[in-house]
């Protein structure tokens, strides 16, 4: 069994108004300090598999076509035993 945590993030040419509302509610209360912010998306899962080439493989295919709008987000994962 292998370990999964999947990053899912706004492309940075995509505006995020999420982070955008973010940003400025920590600012109102007295963090000045936050200069931008962005918001994603993290998920941990367990595959039953120890063949990291094959899970690599479907995790690939679980981001584009599920977990990531590749259109506008970025994703990344790690893996561990």
């Amino acid at each position: 069994m292998l370990k999964a945590t999947v990053y899912v993030t706004i492309k940075k040419s995509v505006l995020d108004p999420q982070g955008v509302a973010v940003q400025g509610a920590l600012q109102s209360v007295g963090f000045q300090e936050v200069e931008s912010l962005r918001i994603g998306k993290y998920m941990e899962m367990t595959l039953d598999t120890d063949d990291r080439a094959v899970a690599e493989g479907r995790l690939k295919e679980m981001c584009e076509k599920l977990l990531a709008n590749t259109v506008i987000e970025d994703y990344r994962y790690e893996l561990e035993d």
